[in-house]
């Protein structure tokens, strides 16, 4: 893999992880085109650069959320952690459904061709128009158990190539009647633990993949992805909190359509 494409990929990880419109059903298609051939450990790579950028642009929620475990633990809670305790137990309970999801989507063996992708951006884009509607109330403070399962299910279903992991999750946490602002940041909130497991799963093909892909070509990857997706973050959570998700159908609709089309 040149340095040309690890850019290239790098940059397209960034954009479209947070957007709503599918990262891994995009690297799929860019990869058909372009010929490329990399481990699915470089993907992983790419999305710990993203993973950085959750971190970094969420920290402060971060912070506070595992500050409340600790005090919780210590029993030394102060009000402002009755905040965000509530927050854990739903946590817990969707990156558990999630884990199982993905277990048996990886399982099913489930081919990544391209029409298959294409399908799925417009399945994707359909729910991105019924959520963008949806508005609730609840806060991380008034979370309960219900809310972990919804998300976790939705979550779990977006490790279909072409099904967006944020987008569905924000849709599933819309649809379980968090405020659209709640949703959106536990939706990247959940991303941690689900990159981190993904990234631990794949460390197996470590030595594969730095036979194929070069160190060089890794970080300008990794740094790429982190930077774009800093930027990504910031676009999107302002659509979000206006329930304008369905912007982002218009354009994955005609792509679905173009895909079924060509390929």
């Amino acid at each position: 893999m040149s340095l040309v494409q690890s850019l290239l990929l790098g940059i397209l990880q960034g954009l479209t992880e947070f957007l709503p419109v599918s990262s891994s059903g995009h690297l799929v298609i860019v990869k058909h085109f372009l010929g490329i051939e990399a481990p699915q450990l470089f993907d992983i790579i790419l999305h710990l650069g993203t993973l950085s950028a959750v971190v970094l642009m969420f920290w402060k929620p971060i912070v506070n959320i595992v500050g409340a475990i600790i005090r919780w633990i210590i029993r030394k809670t102060t009000d402002q952690d009755k905040d965000y305790l509530p927050i854990v137990i739903p946590a817990l309970i969707a990156t558990f459904i999630t884990a199982i999801i993905g277990f048996t989507v990886a399982k099913m063996n489930v081919a990544l061709t391209p029409r298959m992708v294409a399908v799925l951006w417009i399945i994707t884009g359909l729910l991105l128009i019924g959520v963008s509607f949806f508005k609730g109330e609840k806060t991380y403070k008034t979370m309960k158990i219900h809310h972990g399962v919804i998300i976790g299910i939705a979550q779990g279903l977006g490790t279909l190539p072409g099904i967006s992991r944020s987008g569905i999750t924000i849709a599933g946490g819309l649809a379980s009647g968090l405020e659209r602002e709640y949703a959106g940041e536990f939706a990247f909130l959940l991303a941690i633990p689900a990159i981190l497991g993904a990234f631990v799963l794949e460390l197996k093909d470590l030595g594969s993949m730095t036979a194929v892909v070069s160190l060089p070509a890794l970080m300008i990857g990794f740094a790429a992805s982190f930077l774009v997706g800093i930027l990504a973050l910031k676009i999107l959570m302002p659509i979000v909190k206006k329930g304008k998700l369905y912007w982002f159908a218009v354009y994955l609709i005609p792509l679905g359509i173009v895909g079924l089309i060509l390929l």
